[in-house]
């Protein structure tokens, strides 16, 4: 492992502990920051592993919770906005195929699509106000993510989506259920 990979793996590290302990934060803009930091950590951390794609998704999450971080001022929650990052999510699944060269075989074309489904899940729960709201969308993301990376053989991100599921459910069981 040369330097320069050795430097991706600690941001990547950085970026996997903010994203995991978003999902323990009670107010949905605690939550959606510490997602930004993580979307922004990992976006250095794919970029210089050479993982285009994962850096394009992360760099538009970043973008993304910004906006809904600003929800009133922006008026994130209008449908254009979900609409908008969607067509980017596509936009660039399709350059996975084009502009990066990724063959179009029947598998690729499932497994690359599966973080889209994952960051459309995650755009749709930053509309919600609650975190438990929030939470149960990450059931949709967190899978469609851990079963992408590893089709990709990416244990750094692997490990991530374990611990962020593991997150989810600890969160769900201490903060979301009824007390007796």
């Amino acid at each position: 492992m040369n330097n320069l990979e050795l430097i991706a793996q600690i941001i990547g590290i950085l970026a996997m502990a903010f994203n995991i302990f978003s999902y323990q934060q009670k107010q949905q803009k605690r939550v959606i920051a510490f997602q930004l930091v993580g979307g922004l950590l990992f976006s250095v951390n794919f970029f210089l592993l050479g993982a285009m794609v994962g850096a394009i998704l992360n760099v538009v999450a970043v973008v993304r919770a910004v906006v809904f971080l600003q929800k009133e001022k922006l008026h994130s929650n209008h449908p254009a906005w979900l609409l908008g990052f969607t067509a980017v999510y596509f936009a660039s699944y399709f350059l996975t195929f084009t502009v990066f060269g990724k063959s179009a075989t029947a598998g690729n074309l499932i497994i690359e699509l599966l973080p889209v489904i994952g960051m459309v899940a995650t755009t749709i729960s930053f509309r919600f106000t609650d975190a438990k709201t929030i939470r149960r969308y990450g059931l949709i993301s967190s899978p469609c993510w851990l079963i992408y990376n590893i089709a990709s053989f990416s244990v750094g991100a692997i490990i991530c989506e374990v611990l962020s599921l593991c997150s989810i459910l600890i969160g769900m069981l201490r903060l979301d259920r009824k007390k007796s």
